[in-house]
């Protein structure tokens, strides 16, 4: 800090200097303070290559991110509409073409009243945003990750890791994936995965599956895969047949307004 010395002859300026420096000396101090408060984020080396091809500073500096999208399984649609992330996880919402709204925060999950009976509200609460912000959670608290291996897709060979989670951890601690990234760029370019949500662990990795993620778009600097496939998957033989696809498009970061994950009185908790 360059300091310039004004000779005066006011007696009070010593008096402001002195207390100006006891005032920068607190801030100081507090800053040192919430610096220790903050825990620094623990990231798997080989997760923060990931992390920085997906450019996930950018990502999570932004407050939102909203995408319309429409999933097709085995021809038929089974979600259309636009989703809102918060790029912390925090809150998601679903708006449905049909209507219907889906709104996910840290007291649950809702549904507006013509949803009140449907099964897979929760499902899609959690799935499709999980999917859309797979690069940027890698690293979460809770992740484990096993050791490097490699294996093919579409001709091509991709390293892979295994990751799974420690007990307690989300809405669904006994998931588990199988990430696949480019061996050169680290571009996350497909992931196996279970899915627990209703059923055991034993009945879900009876029916593993696979998402691919193609046709990827700079949106503000951030990679987005515009175009996902669905695949049947098994730990001895990789891929199989595809059985479904997802279209993201529109894809913008924003801000949102107050209390735009707060669900309306007439929700229902699900």
């Amino acid at each position: 800090m360059k300091k310039i010395v004004l000779v005066l002859s006011f007696g009070m300026l010593l008096f402001s200097c002195k207390n100006d420096k006891i005032s920068e000396e607190k801030t100081i101090e507090t800053l040192e303070t919430n610096k220790e408060e903050m825990p620094k984020r623990q990231v798997d080396s080989l997760v923060g290559l990931i992390e920085n091809t997906h450019n996930r500073d950018m990502f999570v500096s932004k407050e939102a991110v909203a995408f319309d999208i429409a999933i097709a399984f085995g021809g038929n649609e089974i979600l259309n509409g636009k989703m809102v992330l918060l790029t912390n996880s925090g809150g998601g919402r679903i708006d449905l073409k049909d209507g219907n709204s889906i709104i996910a925060n840290q007291n649950g999950v809702f549904a507006s009243p013509g949803l009140a009976e449907n099964e897979r509200v929760r499902f899609n609460a959690y799935t499709w945003s999980y999917f859309f912000s797979l690069p940027y959670k890698l690293a979460d608290e809770g992740t484990k990750w096993s050791s490097i291996s490699q294996r093919n897709f579409n001709d091509t060979t991709y390293n892979t890791r295994s990751l799974t989670f420690a007990d307690g951890t989300g809405d669904a601690p006994d998931d588990w994936y199988v990430v696949y990234t480019d061996t050169e760029t680290n571009r996350l370019d497909a992931a196996a995965y279970i899915v627990t949500l209703g059923k055991t662990k034993a009945e879900a990795e009876a029916d593993p599956h696979a998402i691919s993620y193609e046709n990827y778009e700079l949106i503000s600097g951030v990679p987005v895969a515009k175009d996902w496939k669905f695949w049947e998957w098994t730990l001895d033989n990789g891929f199989g047949k595809e059985i479904g696809n997802a279209k993201i498009s529109n894809v913008e970061f924003v801000d949102v307004p107050e209390n735009f994950f707060e669900p309306s009185k007439d929700f229902v908790n699900k």
